[in-house]
């Protein structure tokens, strides 16, 4: 994807230099509006905008409105940053309409409340659930695959949204959710799309209480997603002890903090729907992203395509078989660079915070963007091609640590990465083995809301999969 020009940024280093000990001075962002800032161009194009900010240099000044900001584009800064939220810097406030969706849950909470759902939430995603629900992953993608017909044309997003949204139910609420999506999945649509609308404009600045159309499509959206995920909790309880199950709500339901107090109904809601979004919309998006990378990309659809056939032999995919489909892994790793699906991360400077041995002012609000960072050509030579194999171990040169974080770091990385990228290697295994998608028409620039989805109908045209050696069938 091309984009805009920029200024000659900070010269390269390169990727076994030492970590600063001190900062440069920031250097001043671009011209701004009185009041707004730099508003006016945030929304018109942030991923523009944070790109021009990169090629200013590692520490840029800028305003969003009245709030005073810092842009790190520096591995070793935005590691800082990562690592420093709940010690020098606080988790921000990310609007109303974040808050209304994912309400007061691990995401969301600070301090002692944030430490406490960690623990409750955390056991639930640990790897050996994540074997548990592998089964259910690869299931639910030949499921689909049944479905489909060579020649036939399908909307890439929908299908894998669809797909990732039945994954989610099932491995997050079991059976009780079972031909319910219909009602779950436009609710979500509308809180993603709301979420970024707000995100973007001066309705993150206006207060709760002022009235909007997208706060009225938001809440109606809320509502429905409420009464969800109540009913399957509630019918969960009055089953008790009589029906257990393996699938994520129940683990939500039996955790027990240190006094022993369970999640309360408030609570439970909050980690349901956050689990909801991160294990169907992130994955979904980037499943999504893949096809249409690796259909304008035939070299490595090519390599794909031997690595399932060696490996799997035309059986389905495993929980076992992840760790020997490296080329597919790689394949997921880089279009999670090119185009991951959480774009920023931000946090606010506490009394006496420092960045790089430089003191920053309390209620600064540090900003950095995957983005950016995952396009930035110190860190990865020809940013703008898709290259799985720079995620070789032994590729040169390696990638700094904090130089890719489509999942965040530190203490508040994202608990559920390891289950989305074994969810989406499994898919994108499953898939592939019978077919190829052919994404018709030519760029599609990404559109942020509250994850990176593309800005075009995402469409192609389905065809048999050939193994490597094989004799393709004639017409």
């Amino acid at each position: 994807m091309t984009q805009p020009t920029e200024p000659a940024g900070p010269a390269p280093l390169p990727a076994s230099a030492p970590l600063a000990t001190s900062a440069p001075p920031p250097v001043p962002g671009p011209r701004q509006v009185p009041l707004l800032g730099n508003l006016p161009a945030f929304a018109r194009d942030p991923l523009g905008f944070f790109t021009r900010l990169r090629g200013l240099g590692d520490l840029v000044e800028w305003k969003l409105g009245p709030q005073r900001a810092l842009f790190l584009s520096r591995p070793e800064h935005i590691g800082e940053l990562l690592t420093g939220v709940e010690t020098r810097y606080r988790h921000p406030e990310l609007g109303w309409a974040f808050k209304l969706v994912l309400g007061d849950g691990v995401v969301t909470s600070e301090g002692p409340a944030w430490r406490r759902k960690r623990a409750l939430v955390q056991p639930a995603v640990r790897p050996r659930r994540v074997r548990a629900h592998a089964g259910t992953m690869t299931d639910c993608a030949a499921a689909l695959a049944a479905g489909w017909r060579p020649g036939r044309r399908v909307d890439v997003r929908r299908e894998m949204l669809g797909l990732t949204q039945r994954i989610a139910v099932q491995t997050l609420f079991g059976a009780d959710t079972a031909g319910r999506e219909s009602a779950i999945g436009p609710a979500m649509d509308v809180a993603q799309r709301e979420i970024g609308s707000e995100f973007r404009g001066l309705t993150l600045f206006l207060p709760p209480w002022v009235p909007t159309p997208g706060r009225h499509r938001l809440k109606k959206a809320v509502a429905v997603i409420d009464r969800e995920v109540a009913r399957v909790t509630d019918h969960r309880r009055r089953a008790g002890d009589g029906e257990a199950r393996d699938d994520l709500l129940s683990r939500l339901l039996a955790a027990r903090d240190e006094e022993g107090e369970p999640l309360g109904d408030k609570e439970i809601r909050d980690e349901a729907v956050t689990l909801y979004i991160g294990g169907h919309e992130t994955t979904g998006t980037t499943l999504t992203w893949a096809w249409y990378l690796l259909s304008r990309n035939p070299g490595a659809r090519a390599l794909l395509d031997r690595e399932l056939a060696d490996v799997l032999a035309g059986r389905p995919p495993g929980h076992d078989d992840v760790k020997d489909l490296p080329w597919t892994e790689r394949i997921v790793k880089e279009t999670l660079r090119l185009y991951p699906p959480v774009w920023l991360m931000t946090a606010i400077a506490k009394e006496g915070s420092t960045l790089a041995g430089r003191p920053v002012a309390e209620g600064t609000v540090l900003w950095s963007s995957q983005w950016s960072a995952h396009r930035d050509p110190r860190w990865f030579p020809d940013p703008e091609a898709f290259r799985p194999e720079r995620w070789d171990p032994d590729a040169s040169p390696a990638v700094p640590d904090h130089a890719w974080f489509p999942f965040g770091g530190g203490a508040r990385a994202c608990l559920g990465a390891r289950f989305a990228m074994v969810e989406a290697v499994l898919v994108l295994a499953t898939l592939a083995q019978r077919f190829h998608i052919e994404v018709e028409g030519g760029e599609n620039p990404p559109r942020t809301g509250l994850t990176l989805q593309p800005s075009l109908p995402v469409r192609g045209t389905l065809r048999a999969a050939v193994p490597p050696g094989a004799v393709p069938r004639q017409a």
